[in-house]
């Protein structure tokens, strides 16, 4: 592949740099001093890091782990399942589909990191991980604080509720006025969408998408807001639900571009990651995507 060659060139003149860097400090070992040395080691390391967390052999990616069908845990490495930093579970879902598809573009091995939703932003801006594969809308909030990659998929509104609910026929959001309504914490669905809602009985957040969906399950609520891809994986898991769609018209929930562009999240000014990133994705299609998607709807666990 052109992208390919064309990183396997860069990263070769990087590593030609540092070789050059190294064998000049040997020959005049005797002459130089530590504070030298030490100058020349972070301008090598400097140079040779342009991935985030300073170490341009792997792409350290973070991720929830729990939020299929873009990622998820397991205890093996089924269908290419990669191990999860720390620990000796794996993850898979969509996410890790996409990062081992870069990792393999850029050259470098993929390490997952498993966080807290909230903790995913924090990790990119401290440099603990090189970039977030998460499902992430890319909110003008979230883009004040870290940069991100062109859209990575599309993903619309939707929403939940049981078959025998008196919501399970509305058309719109004018028909689900009164619910009782969840979502999951710190995402459009629960900002933006549920306060659309005429008179809703609006609860608090849940910390997952699963507590989310376990919420609707137990009766806790009557409805929950997610994403179709999200609502595709939980019909599997609980039969007893039915999905609606809206269709994206005046009816549905209002929302822009930026809430349903899910993008992958690096640190301000990695124009680098960022770019080599966007030429991966460059070469994919809408349809690759939602092939994509389909095999991770197709081997998560709720679906066995």
């Amino acid at each position: 592949m052109k992208l390919k060659n064309t990183l396997a060139l860069s990263l070769a003149a990087v590593m030609a740099a540092g070789l050059t860097a190294c064998g000049s400090s040997a020959d005049t070992a005797s002459a130089a001093s530590p504070a030298a040395d030490s100058t020349a080691a972070e301008a090598a390391a400097d140079t040779a890091a342009p991935d985030g967390d300073g170490d341009p052999t792997t792409l350290t990616v973070a991720m929830e782990c729990a939020y299929a069908p873009y990622n998820w845990t397991q205890n093996d490495d089924a269908n290419g399942a990669v191990e999860i930093r720390g620990s000796s579970d794996y993850a898979y879902g969509y996410d890790v589909m996409m990062a081992k598809k870069i990792g393999e573009a850029l050259g470098q091995k993929v390490q997952i990191v498993k966080l807290d939703w909230d903790s995913l932003i924090p990790a990119v801006m401290s440099g603990d991980v090189d970039c977030v594969i998460a499902g992430q809308s890319i909110t003008a909030e979230r883009a004040a604080q870290v940069d991100f990659s062109d859209p990575y998929y599309y993903a619309s509104i939707v929403t939940l509720t049981k078959k025998d609910s008196a919501y399970a026929n509305a058309a719109s959001v004018a028909d689900l006025a009164g619910a009782t309504a969840t979502s999951q914490l710190g995402t459009i669905w629960y900002d933006t969408c549920l306060p659309q809602i005429e008179n809703a009985n609006i609860l608090p957040a849940q910390e997952t998408a699963p507590a989310m969906l376990v919420a609707l399950n137990s009766g806790a609520c009557d409805i929950v807001v997610t994403d179709h891809p999200t609502g595709q994986a939980a019909l599997t898991a609980y039969p007893d639900l039915v999905m609606l769609d809206f269709g994206g018209g005046d009816g549905d929930f209002q929302v822009s571009d930026e809430d349903i562009n899910i993008g992958i999240s690096m640190k301000k000014g990695n124009t680098a990651l960022k770019d080599a990133i966007n030429e991966v994705l460059a070469t994919m299609t809408t349809d690759d995507y939602n092939t994509m998607m389909d095999e991770a709807i197709s081997v998560q666990p709720l679906s066995e």
